[in-house]
């Protein structure tokens, strides 16, 4: 199943994406994906409801796509995860995932425009495939645990901010990947159910012009193993959010310059939609 939510920002109502492209109202189920939907059990009672003929369909015509997820608890990234992302970067692969948080007020619309930072020079692009959490993952005791405790997969652009990631971090990467407007998701969640994460395609541009062009079986550390790995540091609830990594060809690179306002960002995984983002000045 394909989850997106429609509607501006904070009004956003849930809707279900059914294979013959009709846009479905999932409201009868649930008042939005969020946190308690996951943890309730929602995706099954949404697929019975599907099947039931009980979700009336609705005219997306006209309606922003807001983020697939409402409300995480949290957003957790995983850096350098991507053999040549990290030789593009000048470091060597890491010997376990590092991981890094971003406030969850960073999510955006997928075709929200993206703020520069005030003081920026080094706003950068980072087409991602994001996981979404399903089911409480606590000291997890194996990977195959790990996959069942996964609801669903979409795109996730983990914008950057060079200067002050690296260069004014005092230590650690937040002030560079917080900043507002940071993390355009979606356009729509793929259930876990449909996707087989390690072989996907993924791809960004700016302005037209190919950035990256890669696949998730670049990963250093797959899917199903990060959910593991983090899962003895940190509980992940319901509706929780993971950033995978990146592949090469971002802005770090040295090889493209930086986003400046008017630029156009736009990003795509394999069956999971695409992105478009123009850049504004904030």
């Amino acid at each position: 199943m394909k989850l997106l939510r429609l509607g501006e920002r904070g009004a956003e109502r849930p809707v279900l994406l059914d294979p013959d492209g009709r846009h479905l109202d999932a409201t009868p189920v649930t008042a939005d994906f969020d946190p308690g939907f996951f943890a309730g059990d929602g995706i099954e009672r949404l697929r019975g409801a599907h099947e039931a003929g009980a979700l009336p369909e609705i005219d997306p015509t006209g309606l922003r796509i807001g983020a697939p997820i409402a409300r995480p608890g949290s957003l957790l990234c995983i850096g350098l995860n991507y053999t040549a992302h990290a030789a593009e970067s000048g470091v060597a692969p890491p010997a376990e995932p590092v991981l890094f948080y971003k406030g969850t007020n960073t999510l955006t619309g997928p075709n929200d425009d993206i703020p520069i930072p005030r003081g920026s020079a080094k706003t950068d692009w980072e087409v991602e495939l994001a996981v979404v959490i399903g089911r409480r993952a606590r000291y997890l005791a194996s990977v195959d645990e790990a996959v069942r405790c996964i609801a669903g997969y979409t795109i996730s652009n983990d914008l950057s901010e060079r200067e002050f990631q690296l260069e004014r971090s005092g230590g650690q990467w937040s002030k560079g990947k917080s900043c507002e407007g940071f993390n355009p998701l979606g356009p729509w969640l793929v259930t876990a159910d449909e996707v087989s994460p390690q072989g996907l395609g993924l791809r960004s541009w700016v302005n037209g012009e190919p950035r990256q062009d890669s696949t998730t079986a670049d990963m250093i550390f797959d899917v199903a193993f990060i959910v593991y790995h983090l899962s003895q540091f940190t509980v992940l609830d319901p509706g929780d959010i993971i950033n995978t990594g990146t592949p090469q060809g971002v802005g770090l690179s040295g090889r493209f310059p930086y986003l400046k306002a008017g630029d156009v960002v736009e990003m795509e995984i394999d069956g999971f939609g695409r992105q478009r983002g123009v850049c504004v000045q904030s």
